[in-house]
């Protein structure tokens, strides 16, 4: 029991490294994110940050700034939770 619970921190500790990002604006959206919201999100809704997690910077920086938005409804609504975090 104890390897998965190391298991478990590793991951966290994995995809807390992972918000870090070059491009500063979207770090600070993805880090506050990571550690308010997602140890409450559903699993399909963890697997959909990590999935955001593996877009590119610049990508993330104009659906962030509202300059685009995503293709794939999915990764639409991950950002769109990410941003509402900043307005609620």
């Amino acid at each position: 029991m104890s390897d998965h619970n190391t298991t478990q921190e590793e991951h966290i500790r994995r995809l807390r490294w992972h918000c870090r990002r070059g491009i500063k604006e979207v770090e600070v959206l993805l880090l506050p994110f990571f550690e308010e919201k997602y140890p409450a999100l559903d699993e399909d809704d963890k697997k959909l940050f990590e999935k955001l997690l593996d877009q590119h910077d610049v990508e993330m920086f104009e659906w962030f700034t509202h300059r685009s938005k995503p293709e794939a409804a999915d990764l639409a609504r991950i950002v769109s939770m990410v941003l509402n975090r900043v307005d609620t």
